[in-house]
C-alpha cells in the first residue's frame, strides 16, 4: 500500500513551499534574477539547499513561479482599475498612476519583472504577460472608441505601443539611483499614455 501523506505533512510541506516563494522574491527583488541562487533563497528561508528540490525541480521552476505570482498580482491590480466603473479615459489614465506608483514603491522587483536579464524560462513568461497587458490595454481602448471618448484606431497596435511605452520608459527610473521626483514622472508617463491613445489631455 502507497504511503500518503498526513494532513499535518501536507500543510507543513505547502507552508515551507510558499516560505520558499515569500524569500525567493525577496532575494530577486534585492540582487536580480542571476544572483538569485538556490543557495542563497535556502538560506534567506533557513533550510538546506537540497530541502528546495523537494518543492521545485530545479532553480528555473522556482524562478517561473516567484514571476508569475509578482507578475499576476500587478496584472490583477491593473486589471482591477480598467474594469472599474467611469469614463474610459479616466480609468487609463489612473491605471497607467497605480501601475508606475506600485513600479517605484518596490523597484527591484519591479526591474525583475520588466527587464532584469533572467533565463529563458522567466524571459518565455515575461513575454505572456506582456501579452496579458496588451489585452487590458486594447479593451480599455475599444470602450474609449465606442463612447466617443478616443479617435478610431487598431486597438491592439495601440495597446502594443502603449503596453511597451510604459515599461520601458519605467525601466531607467527604476535604477536611477537619485529617485528622481516621482509626482513630475508619474504625470510625463500618463501623458505620454493619452498622448498615445489620442486623448484629450493637460
Amino acid at each position: 500500500m502507497a504511503y500518503r501523506k498526513t494532513p499535518a505533512e501536507i500543510r507543513r510541506l505547502e507552508a515551507t513551499r510558499e516560505r520558499l516563494v515569500t524569500c525567493a522574491t525577496e532575494v530577486v527583488t534585492e540582487v536580480g534574477w542571476a544572483q538569485a541562487s538556490v543557495s542563497a533563497v535556502a538560506d534567506a528561508a533557513g533550510i538546506a539547499a537540497g530541502s528546495v528540490y523537494q518543492h521545485f525541480p530545479s532553480k528555473s521552476a522556482l524562478a517561473v513561479e516567484v514571476f508569475r505570482r509578482a507578475a499576476g498580482r500587478e496584472v490583477e491590480v491593473l486589471g482591477e482599475v480598467l474594469h472599474a466603473p467611469g469614463d474610459p479615459v479616466e480609468r487609463l489614465s489612473r491605471a497607467v498612476e497605480v501601475f508606475a506608483r506600485r513600479a517605484l514603491q518596490n523597484r527591484g522587483l519591479a526591474y525583475a519583472l520588466l527587464a532584469a536579464p533572467a533565463e529563458p524560462a522567466v524571459g518565455a513568461e515575461r513575454l505572456e504577460f506582456r501579452r496579458r497587458y496588451r489585452v487590458l490595454f486594447a479593451e480599455v481602448v475599444r470602450d474609449g472608441m465606442t463612447q466617443g471618448a478616443l479617435p478610431q484606431q487598431d486597438d491592439e497596435i495601440t495597446a502594443a505601443a502603449l503596453s511597451g511605452a510604459i515599461g520601458e520608459v519605467l525601466v531607467y527610473p527604476l535604477g536611477d539611483p537619485e529617485k528622481r521626483a516621482v509626482d513630475t514622472f508619474i504625470a510625463e508617463l500618463t501623458a505620454m499614455a493619452l498622448r498615445c491613445v489620442g486623448a484629450p489631455h493637460d
